[in-house]
């Protein structure tokens, strides 16, 4: 029997003379490696946290986000309000984790639209070759070449506002990214030695493509969407910051940053909570792009 084998960790293994498979065992023990840094662990259990936060704020909060409480206005954080109150007595921790709803999602989405579309974009360039990669990469390259923040303020001005133009506008303008690690890969494995013996064997191209192409070219390409989700978040919360995201009293972080602008001198917590809450996503998300990529080296 004959055993494929490539340099990565994420290639596609045949099954071992005696039966088992390799992979599931490798797997584990990357797991392991993991999680036995301390770093790793706490980035990936807060990033769980503003997940979670994001589907199910009432886990961490009773207190309404809207409810406004002129009496309470301004207050310092204290064990009441975890982030103090705003310039009307609103909650900021409760209104923080009712934002990360908005912001996480709409980063969700975004990195849904340009991983897709990215993915595409990548494998029928890579994969195909000859005019069609000059084709698809040319238009990859105008786009890289208007900054990512600028081209999603013209889409989301184009959209109109709110949360999920902004989701689209800032997915479109992360596609490039997607699209250029993606033909790289494809371009990697197409050559390997496991591919020219598929094909030897008579696999067609189709086949080739599904079975081996695309789940060894996976590493890397999952790894730039964690670290793109940190980006993602960044712009999502700047548009918000702008105006252009959701119409108040809905909570966003980049809203509620802007929020407490005018009061940076007298209660600097009503911006700078919000916004460490966002600093610490995405270092967190940073951090474990980082370490994922060194495991697989």
């Amino acid at each position: 029997m004959v055993q494929t084998v490539t340099a990565a960790d994420t290639a596609v293994e045949a099954p071992q003379e005696d039966g088992t498979h390799p992979r599931p065992i490798r797997r584990s023990h990357s797991a392991l490696r993991l999680f036995r840094r301390p770093g790793f662990t706490l980035a990936t259990v807060f990033v769980a946290f503003v997940i979670v936060a994001a589907f199910a704020p009432t886990l961490f909060t009773s207190t309404d986000p809207y409810a406004t409480e002129p009496a309470q206005r301004l207050r310092e954080p204290s064990a009441a309000h975890l982030f103090g109150t705003d310039d009307v007595g609103r909650d900021l921790w409760a209104r923080t984790l009712y934002g990360s709803e908005l912001t996480v999602r709409a980063a969700l989405i975004a990195i849904g639209i340009a991983l897709c579309a990215g993915l595409v974009f990548g494998v029928v360039s890579g994969f195909f070759g000859g005019r069609v990669d000059a084709v698809v990469m040319r238009g990859i390259d105008v786009q890289l070449a208007i900054p990512g923040l600028l081209l999603a303020l013209a889409i989301v001005t184009a959209l109109g506002f709110g949360t999920v133009p902004v989701a689209i506008a800032v997915g479109v303008a992360t596609v490039p990214g997607f699209a250029r690690t993606t033909r790289a890969e494809v371009l990697r494995v197409k050559t390997l030695p496991y591919v020219e013996a598929a094909r030897a064997g008579g696999a067609g191209w189709p086949r080739v493509l599904v079975r081996h192409i695309l789940p060894n070219s996976w590493g890397p390409v999952s790894g730039l969407a964690v670290l793109e989700f940190g980006t993602a978040i960044i712009s999502v919360a700047a548009l918000s910051f702008l105006g252009f995201g959701a119409a108040p009293p809905r909570a966003e972080w980049g809203s509620l940053i802007a929020g407490g602008r005018n009061y940076l001198l007298t209660a600097p917590w009503v911006s700078l909570l919000p916004g460490a809450m966002v600093v610490v996503t995405v270092l967190s998300l940073n951090h474990i792009a980082k370490t994922l990529q060194e495991v697989r080296r």
